[in-house]
């Protein structure tokens, strides 16, 4: 870039152009949003038969390309803002420079060199001779440049030489931001088509790195957000933030923005949804990459007994497990998915994702309805085995749960959060036997309590149920004492192996706030006495009605000693307490909404 063209550039053009690019960003967030959670969702609830299915196919379709465009456009804009900072930068420079140089009455030519004129002290009756410098922008050059500026008898050389400097520095620093920008924005262009593929996702992920590679010096001049910060802090960092600066972290850091608790939940939802998007089609890509798997078994020529295809151990040992894993994660991505199609039907509100990745055996935070605006919200902790591949399951209890307790209270908001934000236990033995995972769970439960309630506005703004099932409810209860002061108003726990507290006076809610369900056939409440994950108290033991045991016994919330609500249940094994129209679920419901007087307690 030379001096004519950076001296007649306004940075203030590319902004203009990214505010244009955000605000076409936003349009396509607010018609996804249109066309997801009114138009689909009234047609999944008022219509039904194949054109039906066939409208909303297309919606759905229009629904992605619509994300789509939001996430391009979100780059595009923040990286005109890069660009329009770099250069920006080099302006001031410029400006700087030229504005000394004139100071001194130096004379600035279109090629960024500087005149100066005579000047110093007079021998034999004449001033040193003025001169003409070039900018020198090489070090070695550079110190040269200087070292001749300051033997020269004329002192404006000196300071010629450095305003010529740094009009090369400008030119120089502009010109590197024009080659490294001006690849990065070609390459923000889609397809010339209006299907939105997995290799159009992969190219978005594709296009954030090499922005975001760009755009140090731009993310370096935004407040980061606080290192290891409480949600409040979060909250705080989050809107301190211009319009700008928040697409900008959105755009290029929407992992770290969708993980970070005391965000909006709209903020969380549409960071998390990019990165599911980005991810699912790189799931995708790789699993149809793999070559179809050969017959497991072949005959020879003339039958006989069948023996092991040898092509197919190769094919087992390269891709076998690799092909396995791929479709457990899409398996849990997918069913994530299919309950966002699923707004609308059945009265169903939006979803929102709260929290997504594939780390170790995979985590997604899913929430019926925003609990951002709720007056009643429910966090469900699963148990043993809970992971991304089986988020499907778990979506479905607490969608049951949601469709439950806004029926029991239809003049007030409810929102329901299947929270697979812990690494649970994935084997009854010995894993599930071990008190480390729900210690190791608890801090972020309470952390994202803690979000929750800073999003909401404070304490009061809704009551707040955790209902743990199985080990999830001793992580509820390692929640529940290690803090002090659970954000939460109510918990319920189903089929627990107990809660490592000896009663329910040992919960922060307090023991009138604490309920139970356990069928009688369910062997793991048992169980958790067996592994002792309750809490010990002095207790007679009976079997039956019959006395058997006295002393310092394990106790866990199914027994009376406790002191729990033991609610009455109507469903059998350790799975079923979210079955549709059971008592469990009622009973559930009730609490979630505070209508205890519904709630039937057991005998």
């Amino acid at each position: 870039m030379d001096y004519t063209t950076l001296s007649a550039l306004k940075p203030s053009g590319f902004t203009d152009a990214a505010d244009g690019y955000r605000a076409t960003s936003d349009m396509a967030s607010a018609a996804k949003d249109l066309v997801e959670h009114q138009i689909a969702a009234a047609m999944r609830g008022s219509l039904a038969g194949e054109a039906a299915r066939a409208a909303l196919d297309q919606l759905r379709e229009l629904a992605e390309n619509l994300h789509y465009t939001q996430a391009e456009c979100g780059l595009i804009s923040t990286a005109l803002n890069g660009f329009s900072y770099d250069l920006e930068a080099a302006r001031r420079r410029l400006d700087i420079a030229v504005m000394g140089a004139l100071t001194k009455e130096f004379t600035v030519h279109p090629d960024g060199s500087i005149s100066y004129p005579p000047g110093g002290e007079r021998t034999d009756g004449k001033l040193p001779a003025g001169g003409t410098v070039r900018g020198l922008t090489a070090p070695v050059a550079a110190a040269i440049g200087r070292q001749a500026g300051s033997i020269d008898p004329n002192p404006n050389r000196l300071l010629a030489q450095e305003y010529a400097n740094q009009i090369a520095t400008a030119l120089r620093e502009a010109t590197e931001a024009d080659e490294k920008w001006a690849p990065k924005l070609r390459a923000l262009k889609a397809d010339d088509d209006l299907t939105v593929s997995d290799r159009d996702w992969a190219d978005v992920k594709k296009d954030t790195e090499g922005v975001l590679h760009s755009a140090g010096n731009y993310l370096d001049s935004i407040k980061e957000p606080p290192k290891n910060g409480s949600p409040e802090e979060n909250a705080g960092w989050w809107n301190s933030l211009t319009a700008e600066q928040r697409t900008a972290y959105l755009t290029l850091q929407p992992t770290a923005v969708g993980a970070l608790d005391g965000l909006p939940t709209e903020v969380r939802d549409e960071a998390n949804r990019t990165v599911l998007a980005e991810t699912r089609a790189k799931y995708q890509m790789e699993l149809d990459s793999i070559p179809p798997e050969p017959e497991r078994c072949v005959y020879g020529p003339h039958g006989g007994f069948p023996r092991v295809n040898e092509e197919w151990q190769e094919w087992n040992a390269k891709y076998g497990d690799r092909k396995a894993s791929l479709e457990k994660t899409l398996k849990g991505m997918n069913a994530i998915q299919s309950r966002f199609d699923a707004t609308g039907k059945n009265g169903l509100p939006p979803a929102y994702l709260l929290g997504f990745d594939t780390k170790g055996n995979g985590h997604a935070i899913v929430a019926n309805g925003n609990p951002d605006t709720a007056d009643h919200t429910a966090v469900y902790v699963p148990g043993t085995t809970s992971r991304l591949e089986g988020a499907g399951g778990d979506i479905g209890r607490m969608t049951r749960l949601w469709t439950e307790a806004q029926a029991m209270d239809p003049s007030r908001s409810v929102s329901t959060v299947t929270w697979i934000g812990y690494d649970a236990p994935q084997s009854i033995v010995p894993e599930a036997m071990d008190e480390h995972w729900a210690h190791d769970g608890a801090p972020r439960l309470n952390r994202f309590l803690d979000g929750l309630q800073t999003a909401q506005g404070g304490p009061d703004a809704s009551h707040a149920t955790v209902i743990g099932h199985s080990y999830g409810s001793t992580t509820v209860g390692a929640a529940a004492m290690a803090k002090g002061n659970m954000s939460a108003d109510e918990i319920v726990v189903a089929g627990s192996p107990g809660m490592l507290v000896g009663g329910a006076d040992g919960l922060d809610v307090g023991k009138d706030h604490v309920w139970s369900e356990a069928a009688r056939s369910d062997p793991v409440p048992a169980g958790g006495k067996v592994a002792r994950l309750g809490g010990e108290r002095w207790d007679i033991e009976t079997w039956n009605g019959i006395p058997f045991n006295a002393g310092y016994v394990q106790v866990i919330p199914s027994d009376e000693a406790f002191g729990a609500h033991r609610m009455d249940v109507d469903t059998s094994g350790h799975s079923n307490y979210w079955n549709e129209r059971s008592q469990s679920l009622k009973n559930q419901a009730a609490v979630v909404v505070g209508r205890y007087d519904r709630v039937e307690e057991d005998d």
